[in-house]
């Protein structure tokens, strides 16, 4: 089965009771035992017809043993952190998302979990942090915001060697174009507020494990802690799935015109996307996926030009967030990445002049064109 055709037709297609083609929302609290203990559902905290039917999908769109929903991204990477107890350590990719980079250091220090942050697109640094109590490695590839890539065979078998669990975070890929378990990865999350919604309405992340011991970790940490994603909401992903693979083929394309449009550029200073044939990770990420995705981040030289950049988009939205069919616009240092020290942030290259941008599925000359008189505007 091809991926547009499993975008579709993959898990639970439908409804075996009404025939219904699009799974319904079975938007209730209990369910009626036929006897104590003599049930198919429980209680919808511990699963939801809704909720079982995305699960099913991610799990056959990632290549996993089993999925599971939550109410937001950080909910379902804080039950990946919630398999591990105080004394372990875990090292995790340098340049991530901020909101994964404020959990790490503010909540899991409070356990007395460690963590050490290195480039990992630089094996020996991944393998010189490794210690005794080194229990996984957790990356990004592509980063957020500077779209490094790290080699997902290679960090597998470094956490092979060490009996560690890999985690990947494959929020800007999406399974569409990457699918790191086939490549070692134990466990895949995404934030599926971004591209596997697509439409700005639902906040939302999902998981997917490679074996049955993690399928009953997780599940025992979802039931029980209880950050699950609603019938409703469910049933917004499960709709937006079936769309994933349209919207990131018109979204790459555009973001490739565009990278090449701001690449040419001489009052740009930098320029971050795999896509580009200059970009270091650009090989290694053609080989492990089929597609270099929607995020541009690229150097305006200054906070205050950044500033101007932003203000002037009239098709680019200035917004948190990404993966939308509307075209978003951001400032890391001021909003996504703000909650990561200034000393820290230039240390990784997120300066106060970085621009993010999220690609979405307008007329690509639209998109440059607004970038274009954004970027002539805020010179003047």
């Amino acid at each position: 089965m091809q991926k547009k055709t499993q975008l579709i037709h993959g898990g639970i297609f439908g409804d075996e009771t009404t025939g219904a083609v699009s799974t319904p929302i079975y938007q209730v609290s209990t369910y009626k035992q036929d006897g104590v203990g003599n049930f198919t559902y429980e209680y919808s905290r511990t699963g939801n017809p809704t909720r079982t039917a995305l699960e099913a999908l991610i799990a056959d769109l990632e290549g996993g043993h089993a999925g599971f929903a939550f109410a937001s991204g950080m909910a379902a990477i804080s039950a990946v952190t919630q398999l591990f107890k105080s004394g372990d350590h875990l090292v995790i990719t340098d340049d991530v998302y901020g909101g994964t980079y404020r959990l790490l250091t503010s909540i899991l220090q409070r356990m007395n979990i460690e963590v050490t942050f290195v480039d990992t697109s630089n094996a020996a640094l991944v393998r010189a942090a490794i210690r005794e109590n080194t229990k996984a490695i957790y990356i990004e590839t592509p980063t957020n915001p500077l779209l490094k890539v790290t080699n997902l065979q290679e960090m597998k078998e470094i956490a092979a060697s060490h009996d560690l669990l890999f985690v990947v975070d494959n929020t800007f890929s999406t399974p569409y174009f990457q699918n790191p378990i086939a490549l070692g990865a134990d466990i895949v999350l995404h934030s599926a507020t971004k591209y596997i919604g697509g439409h700005s309405d639902v906040v939302a992340g999902l998981l997917v494990v490679n074996s049955e011991q993690l399928k009953k970790d997780i599940h025992f940490i979802q039931n029980s802690v209880g950050a699950v994603l609603g019938p409703q909401d469910s049933w917004l992903l499960i709709r937006g799935i079936k769309t994933l693979g349209l919207r990131m083929d018109q979204t790459e394309k555009s973001t490739k015109a565009l990278a090449s449009f701001l690449n040419e550029r001489s009052d740009v200073v930098s320029v971050y996307y795999p896509g580009l044939h200059t970009h270091p990770g650009h090989e290694l990420h053609q080989k492990q996926a089929t597609g270099f995705g929607g995020m541009i981040s690229f150097d305006v030289g200054s906070k205050e030009r950044a500033e101007q950049v932003v203000k002037q988009t009239r098709y680019f939205t200035l917004a948190e967030s990404l993966g939308a069919v509307e075209s978003l616009i951001s400032i890391p240092a001021q909003m996504t990445h703000a909650s990561i020290p200034r000393e820290r942030r230039l240390e990784l290259g997120i300066t106060d002049g970085l621009v993010r941008i999220s690609v979405g599925i307008e007329d690509t000359d639209d998109l440059i064109a607004d970038l274009r008189q954004a970027l002539d505007g805020s010179m003047s």
